[in-house]
């Protein structure tokens, strides 16, 4: 075959052309990157720093909320989240799998411990294309206690990842102040209800990071250049509640919702002198820790409703600035005629004619109608209201509160307002009226909120001061409302005979309103259906607390009174309380002989044998509780020389390894009292007695370790509550009959 010999010299050309082109063109634009340092416009040297520079993440933590003391209420806390690895690549021996082989029994095993459905988890952990899943909600936020138990069932492929939650240690406790955090789908924590709303802005941490030089596998050069953003943690915010008055209400409120089944209950403490909150709650409440919550509105501020007698405080307060007012002169009680209306007294025929003062003792309503329509008049009256603060809400600093309804457009709401009927007023404005009586006539703002703490400066950025809401009455007035609301208490003629507490003064009046019929019409009927109130200040003479307590619909017998719910709350957060404060009761005072001592006083059982310890206690009357499996004892609670009530539990904790005690049956507060005595971290679900724990009997603890305890009331535990009611009704009958009969029967 002959070759055109030109033909290929020609075509040789060419690609010699063509290649040298390509070299000289390359050459140039090596020199022009060699001298610019630029490509496409673009700095090399930066995009060189920006691949070899890595960026991690230095997480900052919400701020925390505490109480006056400052005791920590809401804070983050560690927890995990599970994860499920599903990408088979992950295993190298089918023997040893590294990812969820088996979704169907992981899931089976994993449901009752995340309370989650299998099917879920199953559908979440047979995804295909994903590396890995969060096994959520039911996996996200749990303890290390659950983290735990999953790693002992060694499934293949589930791993966690470390991460913080929102922890609120008392449970049940001021819930609606506080209200709860929770994170959202980017899993920032957000503030919802509460203080955590209100503040959300300022308890939001900034997260922080660190910069650094690294070569190509991600490790750290020699001289890796870091560069560090601190995070920046959270404002704290510090509430004017007190812990210890705070459990005092809710220890209280939870003995009456025990015993009486009410639809509602509502309680405030608050110090008169300055206006703080110290200490308020609602039933139904709800554990932030599993926002179990049926009722959103805190009542204390949100829930307006016919007062009853409790407003003829102000009623009285205003007669006696206006000098209307002789407790001394009579009146004629029973019926008082107003326009084409009949105001009547609670037990329909009065008590024939009294003194104005036995009036108030005996809450008369004809008495307060006398004062509020012929002695000072409706318009004046309603200028006393508006001086009380009753016109308006009272501006207290936490989300929720509504106002007031004064229904004063015919005579008669005019009259019967002055007695706590017809129109609605919320429980926060009679307890900010309250503290012009308890504070020589000057009225104070209630507030929450004691101050905004910076956490890196430890600086306040807020702080709040008492604030005089108004003078509505003069310091005499006051003094006088306050002697006269005492004889309620003290007289044999008074409605509030169940509030006295010995060894204090207490000043107060009582509230027993109507509810109005919800289908439409006039008022429910029938026996325990009101709202029973009292409003207290004490001591008498120079008022420390001023508490307030209201319980809706109690469950009663036919020989109680509404007095029976609301003096068990009453009492009992008042002289708890007084006593906490270091306020003395008047025959402790000196000169007077010297205290009386209650209880026992605890011995020391430390170095003793086990077994002759409890033999001890339960010879005293004390329930003695073993805190571990060792024969003697190394720590008790109480502590030795305290003195304690027959039947409390005492906690003897062993040597050797401490061990967790049965909590069957256990209040709340023996939980917490355990759990500060071992050092574990309690939190609750649910409201009443201990029917389930998270760490079962006998398990060793350690301490930090979470305690989750499951409440049930005494009505969730009966099965059927109908027919034990039926038998318990069967009983009182036949009680009866027994008494009815003949002595020889």
């Amino acid at each position: 075959m002959l070759v055109n010999k030109k033909n290929t010299s020609r075509g040789a050309a060419v690609l010699i052309l063509i290649f040298a082109t390509l070299f000289f063109t390359l050459t140039a634009r090596f020199f022009y990157i060699q001298a610019t340092g630029k490509a496409e416009g673009q700095t090399l040297a930066a995009i060189a720093q920006k691949k070899h520079t890595r960026q991690t993440v230095i997480e900052g933590k919400r701020g925390s909320i505490y109480d006056r003391t400052g005791e920590a209420i809401a804070h983050d806390t560690g927890a995990y989240t599970v994860v499920a690895i599903l990408d088979p690549s992950q295993t190298k021996d089918p023997k040893k799998p590294l990812h969820v082989a088996n979704p169907s029994k992981t899931a089976k095993k994993l449901a009752p411990l995340l309370n989650m459905e299998e099917s879920k988890l199953e559908e979440l952990m047979s995804k295909k294309g994903r590396v890995q899943v969060e096994l959520g909600p039911g996996g996200r936020d749990i303890s290390n206690t659950t983290k735990r138990k999953i790693e002992e069932l060694k499934l293949p492929g589930i791993t966690f990842i470390q991460d913080s939650k929102r922890f609120y240690p008392n449970g049940v406790f001021a819930s609606h102040i506080i209200g709860y955090a929770q994170k959202n789908d980017e899993g920032k924590t957000i503030g919802k209800m509460g203080v955590e709303e209100l503040f959300n802005k300022e308890l939001t941490e900034t997260d922080g990071y660190m910069k650094y030089q690294s070569a190509r596998n991600g490790l750290k050069l020699p001289d890796p250049k870091e560069s560090i953003v601190p995070p920046k943690d959270g404002d704290d915010v510090y509430l004017t509640i007190d812990k210890t008055i705070q459990t005092f209400l809710e220890d209280a409120m939870n003995r009456a919702v025990k015993e009486y089944n009410p639809k509602k209950v509502i309680g405030i403490v608050a110090n008169p002198k300055t206006g703080e909150i110290l200490a308020m709650s609602n039933r139904p409440s709800f554990n932030p820790n599993v926002r179990n919550i049926n009722n959103f509105v805190n009542d204390a501020i949100g829930y307006r409703f016919e007062p009853g007698s409790t407003m003829k405080i102000f009623t009285l307060a205003a007669a006696i600035e206006e000098g209307v007012y002789n407790g001394n002169e009579y009146f004629k009680s029973g019926a008082y005629k107003i326009a084409d209306r009949t105001i009547r007294d609670h037990n329909k025929s009065g008590w024939g004619t009294i003194t104005f003062n036995e009036g108030i003792q005996r809450s008369s309503n004809v008495a307060i109608a006398i004062l509020a329509n012929d002695k000072l008049g409706p318009d004046r009256l309603l200028q006393y209201y508006n001086r009380f603060g009753f016109n308006q809400p009272t501006g207290i600093d936490i989300p929720g509160e509504t106002t007031s309804n004064i229904l004063y457009q015919y005579p008669v709401e005019k009259v019967t307002t002055a007695f706590g009927q017809g129109s609605t007023f919320t429980p926060i404005q009679q307890v900010q009226a309250a503290t012009a009586i308890a504070n020589k006539g000057k009225m104070m703002k209630p507030y929450v909120i004691k101050k905004v703490v910076d956490s890196t400066t430890g600086k306040a950025k807020v702080e709040k001061k008492p604030e005089v809401a108004g003078e509505p009455i003069s310091p005499e007035t006051a003094d006088k409302v306050l002697d006269i609301l005492e004889t309620v208490v003290t007289s044999p003629n008074g409605t509030g005979k169940p509030y006295d507490i010995e060894g204090y003064q207490v000043a107060g009046k009582t509230g027993t309103a109507q509810i109005p019929n919800p289908k439409g019409g006039g008022y429910l009927y029938g026996h325990g259906n009101n709202t029973f109130s009292f409003l207290g200040m004490a001591p008498k003479d120079n008022p420390s607390l001023i508490v307030y307590v209201a319980v809706q619909q109690p469950k009663l017998t036919m020989q109680e009174t509404g007095s029976a719910p609301v003096s068990l709350i009453f009492n009992s957060v008042m002289k708890n309380s007084l006593q906490y404060l270091n306020i003395q009761p008047e025959e402790e005072k000196p000169p007077v002989v010297k205290k009386t001592k209650y209880g026992v006083e605890m011995g020391s059982y430390a170095g003793k044998s086990t077994e002759s310890a409890a033999a001890s206690l339960k010879e005293k009357g004390f329930v003695p509780v073993i805190v571990g499996k060792g024969d003697k004892v190394e720590a008790q609670s109480p502590a030795a020389a305290e003195r304690v009530m027959k039947g409390e539990r005492v906690f003897l904790k062993t040597n050797g390894e401490a061990v967790i005690p049965d909590l069957t049956n256990w209040s709340y507060r023996d939980v917490l009292r355990l759990s500060e005595f071992l050092s574990l971290e309690p939190s609750a679900l649910g409201t009443g007695y201990v029917v389930k724990q998270n760490i079962a009997s006998g398990s060793p603890i350690k301490k930090g370790d979470y305690l989750i305890v499951e409440l049930k009331s005494p009505k969730q535990l009966i099965k059927n509550p109908e027919e034990e009611e039926k038998k318990e009704k069967l009983k009182e009958k036949e009680a009866k009959e027994a008494e009815k009969r003949p002595l020889d029967q």
